[in-house]
């Protein structure tokens, strides 16, 4: 079986273990994170991060809040007077943005982590470095897109690699946004919540795409999509 899930946003590892367990997930599934794992609850998502980097069978997708992150990743290493005088104003915006979604516990989470275990932390900053945008797979007798916010800009005479990171990962679809006819496009990024109180706490399925953000940033389960069947499990 082929399953997805994203934004966890530091869910707890023994509550998404649970959540794998109760659908019987094994070592013949798969499963797509699409992006957002880190950020703004817990440990900042780091315990999750590992884990999810340690398991064959999972296929992780850049989200823009590891995105940030790398955009940030002139905080870690030696602190000088060189690299203090080189936070330009990008810099200072890029952090400033970060710290305002929610990544402070990230990076205090990633300083230790440095200090304590320096291979670990660079494997976890290269992982991410090497995430793709985009991935692709066929379930249950259809197809699907999998990317983090959708797909700006969409026309489906457009190839995927035209489309700018920024189409894909911070992108937010209207309720009657209309991608490909023959793919279902498979996303996250903007909680169900933000398109009505009826929604909350729920994915969202049109004819075209589903979006699987359920809310965890906000303390809500995240959502577990079976795309062999289009069936969805929700975690505590």
């Amino acid at each position: 079986m082929v399953y997805a899930i994203s934004d966890l946003h530091g869910y707890p590892l023994e509550k998404f273990r649970a959540l794998l367990d109760s659908v019987g997930f094994s070592e013949a599934d798969t499963l797509y994170v699409i992006g957002d794992v880190i950020d703004r609850n817990g440990d900042g998502g780091v315990e999750l991060l590992r884990y999810i980097m340690a398991q064959p069978n999972f296929e992780f997708i850049l989200g823009n809040h590891e995105d940030m992150l790398l955009a940030c990743d002139f905080l870690f290493g030696e602190i000088t007077e060189e690299s203090i005088n080189e936070l330009d104003t990008v810099k200072t915006k890029a952090l400033e943005r970060y710290l305002r979604n929610g990544g402070g516990v990230t990076l205090t989470t990633l300083h230790k982590l440095e200090h304590e275990e320096p291979d670990a932390f660079r494997d976890i900053l290269q992982f991410l470095r090497d995430a793709p945008l985009v991935g692709a797979v066929s379930a249950g007798g259809r197809d699907f897109l999998l990317v983090h916010g959708g797909l700006g800009g969409f026309s489906p005479e457009k190839k995927l690699r035209d489309y700018q990171p920024f189409d894909i990962i911070w992108e937010r679809p209207k309720l009657d946004t209309e991608y490909f006819d023959d793919i279902i496009t498979v996303f996250g990024h903007t909680p169900t919540l933000y398109y009505g109180s009826e929604y909350a706490g729920r994915i969202i399925k049109t004819r075209t795409w589903i979006n699987i953000d359920a809310g965890a940033a906000e303390g809500r389960p995240p959502a577990l999509l079976c795309l062999d069947d289009l069936s969805v499990t929700y975690g505590e």
